[in-house]
């Protein structure tokens, strides 16, 4: 077992592809962070296997903001109003903006891309940065599980591939299971929706365009940030 550093910040994003709610600690279920993307708008007149409205596709949505004590309850729009989350009024502003009819849905086990659980580390986020020449918000990669590893290699988190990290002495375990191949959507500034091109062409110079890593999760348990963070390799890596 590899010791690599510190959850240095956990996110949930209650409805998919929203503002994400940073948490000091959480339960790490078989389905992910609980309460992570368990809502996501429909594009009724999409027919194809992923009909979910992203911030690809409506970057205003990263400025809607889920909140509630226990579990979200409501949405603040980018224009201050506090709706329901299930509301009829919620599901219209959308849209309206999109332009195109929309349904929420709510489904138990949470809509995701290709894994459960996302992960980065601090030094991948900075070496994109330097590469843009700006200093990147983790909000623009929109993982569950931001690392503070003790290196300051960037990309570690290829290697992690095919095996397993374990957050504490004996807590929750995720297996890493692929990279995580980057879209537009770290283009987008989390606090205007606006794009930046120079990001997205830092990561793929950088990387082929990956940054980060999905993950299932092997072990249950409850996960909080400043917890210790170790690798077990895959095999053919400890030979």
């Amino acid at each position: 077992m590899i010791h690599l550093g510190h959850v240095h910040e956990l996110v949930r994003y209650p409805v998919k592809s929203m503002a994400g709610v940073a948490t000091n600690s959480a339960f790490l279920g078989w389905h992910g962070l609980e309460g992570d993307r368990r809502f996501a708008f429909r594009r009724l007149d999409d027919k194809s296997g992923f009909p979910w409205l992203t911030a690809s596709r409506l970057p205003e949505l990263l400025l809607y903001q889920p909140h509630g004590l226990e579990e979200p309850t409501h949405v603040r729009t980018p224009e201050g109003l506090d709706l329901a989350i299930e509301s009829a009024e919620l599901q219209n502003d959308v849209a309206q903006k999109f332009g195109s009819p929309l349904e929420l849905m709510k489904l138990k086990h949470g809509i995701f891309d290709e894994a459960s659980v996302s992960v980065i580390n601090l030094a991948t986020i900075a070496a994109i940065g330097r590469e843009a020449g700006q200093d990147l918000d983790t909000r623009r990669f929109r993982a569950n599980i931001v690392i503070a590893s003790d290196s300051t290699e960037p990309f570690l988190e290829d290697g992690w591939v095919g095996g397993r990290l374990v957050f504490g002495s004996n807590g929750p375990m995720i297996s890493i299971t692929m990279p995580d191949p980057r879209c537009v959507m770290i283009n987008l500034d989390p606090d205007t929706a606006k794009q930046d091109p120079r990001v997205m062409k830092a990561a793929v110079r950088l990387n082929e365009n990956n940054a980060g890593a999905y993950a299932t999760d092997a072990r249950t348990g409850q996960i909080s940030v400043g917890q210790s963070v170790s690798l077990y390799p895959q095999i053919s890596q400890m030979k």
